[in-house]
């Protein structure tokens, strides 16, 4: 589905990474794991193109998708590829329901279709109650669980979080962990996580280890 192959990017004098390759398969979880500083975000913003690599290409089923002009990519990018951030990134002036509802809205669909499709998902992530409540009105756990409706929304095909559970306590965490396997079974989408988070990462299908911008090792529970 998605492969990276020769991915390099420096800042200055150095060296984040250094010549990825990485296949990542239709409806799997991969968490990528490593100590600070390894080159997991910046991996994870190429591999959803919020980022450039120096060089190496990024190829969504068969499309070079770094050849695309930068509107292309743009809308490339909102259609297929969800993101989930460790603390949530809703705009603290909008609702619930106007935060999940803001990527459809971004791609040109009507008021009316962005809002009815975010409310479902809301109400399906247990935040029926919580549409018209603004960010700074929910716990932590209702803030990343908007976040991943937000994510959802589009219907992607790929969900990228960075380190999603960091900001939770462990029930919000162990209830985050527990969605996304959820999901995966019930929408077939493919989860991407940088974690520092053993017991998140030990449920995944797939560990990459990183260390100096490079991947270490790859160990599969498939």
């Amino acid at each position: 589905m998605i492969s990276l192959r020769g991915i390099t990017k420096t800042y200055g004098s150095l060296r984040v990474l250094d010549g990825i390759d990485l296949d990542i398969q239709p409806a799997e979880i991969v968490s990528i794991v490593g100590p600070s500083g390894a080159g997991k975000t910046t991996l994870l913003q190429i591999l959803g193109t919020l980022d450039r690599p120096d060089s190496g290409t990024v190829c969504y089923d068969g499309e070079m998708v770094l050849d695309l002009p930068d509107c292309r990519l743009a809308r490339f990018r909102n259609r297929n590829i969800g993101f989930v951030f460790q603390f949530h990134q809703l705009l603290p002036e909008f609702t619930t329901l106007e935060n999940a509802a803001l990527p459809a809205l971004i791609g040109g669909e009507s008021r009316a279709e962005a809002y009815a499709r975010a409310e479902t998902l809301l109400r399906d992530l247990g935040l029926g109650d919580r549409l018209g409540h603004r960010p700074s009105q929910l716990s932590g756990g209702e803030r990343q669980r908007a976040a991943v409706a937000r994510a959802l929304v589009n219907k992607p095909s790929v969900i990228l979080a960075d380190e999603p559970s960091g900001s939770l306590d462990s029930r919000n965490r162990r209830e985050l962990h527990d969605l996304f396997i959820d999901l995966r079974a019930k929408t077939g989408t493919t989860f991407v996580i940088v974690t520092h988070d053993e017991t998140l990462a030990d449920r995944s299908d797939r560990i990459v280890r990183m260390a100096d911008g490079r991947i270490t090792s790859i160990s599969s529970d498939i």
